[in-house]
């Protein structure tokens, strides 16, 4: 396949994808210290799009005031379920918490039932790569399969913005990988996928990338319109580069306030 066919079919599949989260002028500060102001994207139906930025540049923030959570300030959110009909909006958390004793599948269970419409339990657990774990209770998983369960919990009643907060953290390489690629799987389907996240080989794969930093959106776009933006080789130089330190970056207390003390 040519350059040009491929950027062509890119361009077409963009096209067909609905805006199914659109964010305006959202501001949010603590007390004196801005965390974000007049921030404004949105995501389209059908990709992924990492959320990344220096520790305390207010993401977790910003996600809780994009789930309505944390009430902004100012600003406007808004959610569509477009051609999809279940729920809006999943979420997993940095820490998802569940009953130890539960199953996998009574986990699951559990939140499928608090839901208006009928879930395959089953094909949920499939889905996250947990089926031959379906027995096994929250307190014998690894923190991977803690995680994977989370995304479960996220996924349960196909909505159709699946917000995702550092679900890689403190996880090994292969498990990092595998939770991006059910990302992507869950954006095949046709969701929205919004992951905050450290991890840059991960946020590599995303279609777009959001890079907050003191308080704005300062880039976004493609990893590899990262890399034309500031001419480096790669997607993390790229990173690097715009998150430079300078003598204006707040103060490590400051920031780990402004992201309500989490990263």
């Amino acid at each position: 396949m040519t350059d040009a066919t491929s950027t062509q079919r890119e361009s077409e599949e963009s096209s067909d994808r609905a805006t199914v989260l659109d964010v305006e002028g959202l501001s949010h500060s603590f007390g004196e210290v801005d965390v974000f102001s007049d921030l404004s994207f949105s995501v389209a139906s059908g990709s992924v799009t990492a959320l990344v930025g220096p520790n305390g540049s207010g993401k977790t923030t910003l996600l809780r005031a994009v789930l309505g959570l944390t009430p902004p300030d100012d600003g406007r959110v808004r959610l569509t379920a477009g051609d999809r009909s279940g729920r809006d909006v999943g979420y997993l958390p940095q820490n998802p918490d569940f009953r130890s004793a539960f199953t996998v599948e009574e986990t699951l269970q559990f939140y499928a039932d608090l839901l208006d419409r009928e879930v395959d339990v089953s094909a949920i657990v499939d889905r996250v790569g947990l089926g031959e774990a379906s027995d096994r209770r929250v307190d014998a998983l690894s923190g991977g399969m803690r995680r994977l369960l989370g995304i479960g919990q996220a996924i349960l009643g196909e909505p159709s913005v699946v917000v995702l907060d550092e679900p890689t953290g403190d996880l090994d390489p292969r498990m990092t990988e595998y939770i991006f690629e059910v990302a992507r799987d869950l954006a095949d389907d046709g969701m929205a996928v919004v992951v905050a996240t450290h991890n840059l080989a991960g946020a590599e794969t995303a279609d777009t990338v959001l890079l907050l930093d003191r308080g704005d959106v300062v880039a976004d776009g493609s990893p590899d319109d990262f890399a034309a933006r500031t001419g480096a080789e790669s997607f993390r130089e790229a990173f690097l580069s715009l998150t430079a330190a300078d003598d204006d970056r707040d103060s490590p207390a400051i920031s780990a306030s402004a992201d309500g003390g989490q990263r």
